[in-house]
């Protein structure tokens, strides 16, 4: 049993999403008194630190020669593979999806020996894991641990649902059978080399097609349930959901006076901190956007030395976005899962630009059970994009139902949901069942 006190770790990918995910839940373990721990790439160092939580560093790969930007791994990443965000998902799998599973495979293997220290060291009652693969020194260490599901729940694979990275509809199964065969293919490979070594390192063999087991204590993903999907089969009773789970930021939503109170509706613009290092893709939303009459925020990115906003506009290279999408009236977004489950959670609606993984899978849910628009992100016409902003602004009925459910979720935030469940499995070191 563990004591009053618990020393939790939270170890998220090396990515703004998962980690701000982890923050939100982290910050209401540290108010109950527990001890929290963030285990982050260094490039990422001092961030949470700041935050007020304690940081062990460990890397994915060999050092670079020149310092990094936090993340930077994956802005590089991202930016060699962008071409292939133009292809149909179906010819994505094997020119971005293996090889994205390749990298992170490979920076599994790398960082499993740090890790190994790390758990020894801290000594943590409870490990939290919000990443998509597996990281053997977590079942090495002994120590119970939960899984955050921070991407799209067809992550949790069942054969009445799309499948994962398609971006299929879920009334028309025609296609999701060559779309299953040709993932299988483009991994079989990498699945079972990773699955050995993860079996060599102290962790079970991998199920089949998955790069990560679900945990025998405490699982959790997120996503509201008025777009949750319908499954054959029930998920096992360790799973919860969290409905959003939103960090609070006390940075302030100050926006320039011809943004704050000027003519027509406040629109958010943010394709991620990933999405948005594509500079043309950014360039050409800044142009048809500059033709709207509305009022446009812009989260520029890592990349915002490289564009000029337009005079309708004004942004900066990081937002704070929990406190802004409050103000929007309508979000353009790239469909991630972390700023699509809040624009839920605070009411907006959403014209979707996606560009890769499970992006594809949340913009066709957030169009398909008319919560927003799916819009091709590099074939768009001028007139698609300025039409749907206008035709959402001006759904009334829309905004009442996501006024609705942003009431609802807001009574019982996902961070305290979250947090509770996490504080019981350090104490009991039991399985967390509904």
């Amino acid at each position: 049993m563990a004591s009053e006190n618990s020393t939790v770790v939270f170890f998220p990918e090396g990515a703004y999403g998962p980690t701000n995910n982890c923050v939100g839940i982290g910050q209401v373990l540290r108010e109950r008194g527990h001890r929290v721990v963030f285990v982050i790439e260094e490039s990422f160092a001092g961030n949470l630190e700041a935050q007020g939580f304690e940081e062990r560093l460990m890397r994915l790969g060999p050092a670079p020669e020149v310092e990094e930007e936090p993340g930077q791994f994956w802005k590089d990443f991202i930016r060699d593979t962008a071409p292939v965000f133009r292809k149909p998902t179906i010819e994505q799998l094997t020119e971005f999806i293996e090889p994205t599973w390749r990298a992170l495979c490979d920076g599994s293997r790398y960082v499993d020996d740090r890790l190994r220290e790390i758990f020894d060291e801290v000594r943590p009652d409870a490990i939290v894991e919000d990443n998509v693969l597996c990281f053997p020194a977590i079942h090495h260490s002994g120590r119970p641990w939960a899984r955050i599901v921070s991407c799209n729940p067809l992550e949790l694979k069942d054969e009445a649902i799309a499948p994962l990275f398609s971006g299929y509809p879920a009334d028309d199964t025609s296609s999701w059978g060559e779309f299953r065969a040709a993932y299988g293919s483009a991994i079989a490979g990498l699945h079972a080399e990773f699955s050995e070594f993860c079996f060599e390192r102290g962790a079970p063999r991998l199920p089949h097609a998955e790069f990560i087991h679900q945990s025998d204590w405490l699982n959790l993903y997120v996503y509201p349930a008025e777009v949750d999907y319908r499954r054959n089969r029930p998920l096992a009773s360790t799973w919860h959901r969290l409905e959003t789970c939103v960090r609070r930021s006390d940075e302030a939503a100050e926006l320039p006076s011809h943004i704050a109170s000027g003519d027509g509706a406040l629109v958010y613009l943010s394709l991620g901190s990933l999405g948005s290092a594509d500079v043309d893709l950014m360039k050409r939303l800044v142009d048809v956007l500059s033709r709207s009459r509305h009022r446009i925020v812009v989260s520029k990115g890592p990349q915002h030395t490289e564009f000029e906003l337009a005079d309708n506009m004004w942004g900066a290279e990081f937002l704070p976005q929990p406190a802004l999408l409050p103000r929007a009236d309508v979000v353009i977004t790239h469909a991630g899962n972390n700023t699509t489950t809040e624009c839920f959670h605070f009411g907006k609606p959403m014209v979707a630009l996606p560009l890769f993984w499970d992006q594809y899978d949340n913009a066709q849910r957030i169009d398909e059970t008319g919560f927003g628009v799916r819009l091709p992100t590099y074939e768009f016409q001028e007139a698609d994009l300025r039409g749907a902003l206008d035709r959402l602004l001006d759904d009334t009925g829309l905004h009442a139902r996501m006024a609705t459910i942003a009431g609802r979720v807001q009574l019982s935030p996902g961070t305290e949901k979250a947090a509770r469940l996490i504080e019981q499995l350090a104490a009991t070191q039991a399985p967390v069942v509904a």
